[in-house]
C-alpha cells in the first residue's frame, strides 16, 4: 500500500519516462504542490476544529461562519404528508410535490427549470415565481380548503445568514449569480413578494440551505444521519451539534440539538493550511468573488475544470505539449468542464483515445501526441486526488468533532455531480477517512449514501415539521 504520507507517492505517478528531462521537472514541481499528505490533512482537520469552534462561539469574519438553522428535530422515517419543495441551485430551479410515505420512503413529482443567464443577472425572484406558476398550473395544485396558501420548504443554495426558521439574509453570492440589490436582503422576503406580484398561492414556511435538505432526506431514510455534504458545483456540509456547544446561541432552549450550516466553502480563505497553488490563484484573482471561498473553488465542481485549464495551459506556454500550441476554446475560461476531467481520467484505453477525443473533438486542440495526452491525464489526476483529499479531511474533521458519536454506526448523506460521478470519489472519500476516524470504525460503522434530490426532499420534510409545530 502506498504511503500516503510520503510527498514522492503523489510525484512519481506522474512522472513520463518517455518525456523530456524538462517536462518531468515541470510536472515533479506540478504533482508536490498539489499534493497532499497525511500530515498535511492532519494540519487542516486541526484548521477546521479551531475555525469551527471559533464560529459556534461567535460570529469571526476569519472562522467558519457556523449558522445555526433553527431545525431541531431529527426525522424518524415515519413522518407522513404531501408538501411543495423549492431548489434553488447553481444550475436549475427544482420545484417539487414531495409524498412522504412514512415508512423511511417517499415519492417525488418533479419538475427542472434551466436557470437563465438573464436569472442569473437581474430576474432571478420574477423567474422563480414564473416556474412555480407554471408547476401548479400542470399539476393542477391548489390550497387545501380553508387555506389561502400552499405550504413550501424552500432550499437556497447560497450562504444565507438564517434569522429564523423562514427568513434568511443573503451573505453573498456565488456559483457566478450576480443578481443586485439582493445581499443582506431576507430571500424568503424577496421570494414572497414575486409570488404576490405574479399571484402565486404559496407560503415559503422554512427556508434552509441544501446540504440541511440533503441531512434532513438522508436522515428520513437513515435515522442515524449525523452530517449531509454537497459534492457537486458548489460544495459545503451541515451536521447535527449538542446545543450546549453553540456558545452563540441564543435562543430560549439551550438543550438538545439543532443543524449546523458549516458554510466551509470559506474555510481557510487566508490559505494559512490549504495547499494553494499558483494555478489556484490565478483562478481566484479572476473570480467574482476573489479572496472568498477558497477551499470550495479547491473541491468543488464548477472550479476544479478551470484549475486543471490553468495547469495545462502552463504547460502549453512552456512548449511543454501540444507544441505549444492551444486553441480558442481552451484558451477562454471555465471551457475545461470538470465533466471533461472524469472522460479523461477514467480513461484506460492503451493510446488513451477517450482523452484524445476530448482535447481534439471537443476543445480544438491541433493533433495530439500521446506523450500530451498523458500528461494532461496526470494534470487531472493529480487536481482531482487533491479534491478527494481535501473533502475527505473536510468530512473527517466534522465527524471527530462529534466523537461520543462514533461508538455507534454513523449515516451521512451525500449529494452532488462529484460524489456521483467523478470516478472513484465514494471509494476515495472511505479509504483516505479510515487513516484519520479509524479503520474499525470506517469498515465497520460508517454508511455514506447517496442522497439523490436530497434538497428538494429535505426542504419538504422540514415544511412538515413547521407546518405540524404550527397547527398543533
Amino acid at each position: 500500500m502506498a504511503d500516503t504520507n510520503d510527498i514522492q507517492t503523489f510525484i512519481k505517478p506522474y512522472l513520463v519516462p518517455e518525456g523530456s528531462e524538462e517536462l518531468n521537472r515541470n510536472l515533479q514541481a506540478m504533482a508536490a504542490s498539489f499534493a497532499v499528505t497525511d500530515d498535511k490533512i492532519s494540519d487542516i482537520i486541526k484548521g477546521l476544529h479551531k475555525s469551527m469552534k471559533t464560529g459556534l462561539d461567535h460570529d469571526d469574519p476569519d472562522a467558519l461562519p457556523m449558522i445555526p438553522t433553527y431545525v431541531n428535530g431529527r426525522p424518524t422515517g415515519k413522518e407522513t404528508g404531501t408538501f411543495l419543495a423549492l431548489d434553488l441551485g447553481g444550475t436549475n430551479l427544482r420545484v417539487c410535490q414531495v409524498t412522504l410515505k412514512g415508512d423511511t420512503t417517499y415519492s417525488l413529482v418533479q419538475q427542472k427549470f434551466t436557470i437563465t443567464q438573464e436569472a442569473k443577472e437581474s430576474r432571478l425572484w420574477d423567474f422563480i415565481a414564473e416556474c412555480v406558476g407554471v408547476f401548479l398550473e400542470e399539476h393542477d395544485l391548489h390550497p387545501a380548503p380553508g387555506k389561502r396558501t400552499i405550504p413550501c420548504g424552500y432550499t437556497f443554495s447560497f450562504p444565507i445568514y438564517q434569522t429564523g426558521i423562514a427568513s434568511g439574509n443573503l451573505s453573498m453570492w456565488n456559483k457566478s449569480f450576480t443578481v443586485p440589490n439582493s445581499v443582506g436582503r431576507d430571500v424568503v422576503n424577496l421570494t414572497q413578494s414575486a409570488f404576490q406580484r405574479h399571484h402565486v398561492p404559496v407560503e415559503v414556511v422554512a427556508v434552509l440551505n441544501d446540504t440541511v435538505g440533503t441531512l434532513m432526506t438522508s436522515g428520513y431514510s437513515h435515522p442515524d444521519t449525523q452530517m449531509g455534504i454537497i459534492f457537486g458545483t458548489g460544495t459545503n456540509a451541515a451536521y447535527w451539534e449538542n446545543l450546549e456547544n453553540i456558545g452563540k446561541w441564543t435562543g430560549p432552549d439551550r438543550k438538545g440539538e439543532m443543524v449546523v450550516n458549516l458554510e466551509w466553502g470559506a474555510f481557510d480563505n487566508a490559505t494559512e493550511v490549504l495547499p494553494y497553488t499558483a494555478h489556484d490563484n490565478k483562478l481566484n484573482r479572476k473570480s467574482s468573488n476573489h479572496g472568498l471561498q477558497v477551499f470550495e473553488k479547491m473541491i468543488s465542481g464548477l472550479f476544479l475544470g478551470e484549475v486543471a485549464r490553468n495547469a495545462i495551459l502552463s504547460l502549453v506556454d512552456q512548449r511543454l505539449i501540444f507544441a505549444g500550441r492551444s486553441s480558442e476554446i481552451l484558451n477562454k475560461s471555465y471551457t475545461f468542464d470538470t465533466a471533461y476531467m472524469s472522460e479523461i481520467v477514467a480513461d484506460q484505453t492503451p493510446d488513451l483515445a477517450n482523452v484524445k477525443v476530448v482535447l481534439e473533438g471537443t476543445l480544438d486542440i491541433p493533433p495530439t501526441s500521446l506523450i500530451d495526452r498523458k500528461v494532461v491525464q496526470h494534470v487531472c489526476n493529480m487536481i482531482g486526488t487533491r479534491g478527494v483529499r481535501l473533502s475527505a479531511a473536510a468530512m473527517s474533521a466534522v465527524l471527530l468533532a462529534r466523537p461520543e458519536l462514533l461508538a455507534s454506526t454513523v449515516s451521512v448523506g451525500i449529494d452532488g455531480s462529484m460524489y456521483q460521478f467523478y470516478p472513484n470519489f465514494e471509494r476515495n472519500l472511505y479509504s483516505v477517512s479510515r487513516v484519520f476516524l479509524g479503520e474499525n470504525f470506517v469498515d465497520n460503522r460508517l454508511k455514506l449514501h447517496l442522497a439523490k434530490d436530497g434538497s428538494g426532499v429535505g426542504a419538504a420534510i422540514v415544511a412538515m415539521t413547521v407546518d405540524r409545530d404550527r397547527n398543533r
